[in-house]
């Protein structure tokens, strides 16, 4: 008996993911219930970790705001018996967040790896990698170069006949703010390398805007920072600018192919001949 003839691969048709089997919808939303605990039990099991060191990661957090403060005043208050317990919850809880960021990324990812194809995979895990080590750098940039100059900035504004009256929750909040804001900002290399690499835009499109980017930017800066003297300033716009920068280079090399304009390829032609 003979067997069956294997029809020819189509050379026009993309190749199959990896996974031997397509899964159903229903198979994917089991799959994304499973990963979303997974990742919900490691955010719970880094909150109650930090929890337990909550009140003393919030002194250690706001010691940038209370050095601010003149001698004899270095000390946050509370407005309601429930706000020191709310705002030792509100560090667990984000505390538990950051601490388990790798793990949760882990977990997309898990979701994601068995529908990309091999040379996807390759790039993704790096991607997450650095991504993660991009966001820790420019939380620890904002800790440790940032605050110390920025609160004492706008501490200075007020006058010296004036006494600052700060709470314990909305300082919580600024800090907060402030470091989720560089830990964003430093991933701008990743996000205009992925944009790249689908196809979003290319290193030319980057290039031609440089300018308008640079002039973004230190928008953007202006109205992250707490504090509008031009030191504070530079020491966000700056990092932006380069990362941008990073951002091109990376686009140049790691995006998508596109065909170059008609006069750029005759050009080229011209000068091999």
């Amino acid at each position: 008996m003979t067997a069956p003839a294997v029809p020819p691969a189509d050379p026009e048709k993309p190749p199959e993911p990896e996974g031997e089997v397509r899964a159903s919808f229903w198979d994917h939303l089991k799959e994304l219930r499973t990963r979303l605990i997974h990742a919900l039990i490691g955010v719970a099991l880094g909150m109650a970790v930090v929890g337990v060191f909550s009140e003393d990661i919030f002194r250690w957090v706001m010691r940038p705001v209370t050095r601010s403060l003149p001698e004899g005043q270095q000390a946050l208050n509370y407005t309601s018996y429930l706000e020191p317990f709310l705002v030792y919850l509100k560090v667990a809880l984000y505390g538990g967040i950051f601490v388990s960021a790798p793990w949760v990324l882990w977990q997309l990812w898990q979701f994601v790896a068995p529908g990309l194809y091999r040379r996807e995979k390759k790039m993704v895990v790096p991607f997450l990698a650095f991504g993660t080590a991009l966001f820790y750098t420019g939380a620890a940039f904002c800790y440790f170069l940032v605050m110390p100059y920025a609160f004492p900035a706008l501490a200075a504004i007020a006058g010296p006949d004036m006494r600052a009256l700060l709470t314990m929750r909305e300082q919580l909040t600024l800090v907060l703010a402030m470091l989720l804001g560089f830990g964003i900002i430093f991933e701008v290399p990743v996000i205009i390398a992925f944009l790249s690499m689908i196809g979003v835009v290319d290193y030319r499109f980057l290039a031609k805007y440089r300018r308008h980017a640079i002039v973004v930017n230190t928008i953007i800066a202006a109205v992250v920072t707490p504090t509008g003297d031009p030191f504070n300033l530079a020491l966000m716009a700056i990092p932006m600018i380069l990362f941008y920068e990073v951002g091109i280079l990376l686009a140049r090399f790691l995006g998508k192919k596109k065909p170059e304009p008609e006069g750029e390829a005759a050009a080229a032609g011209e000068a091999k001949a």
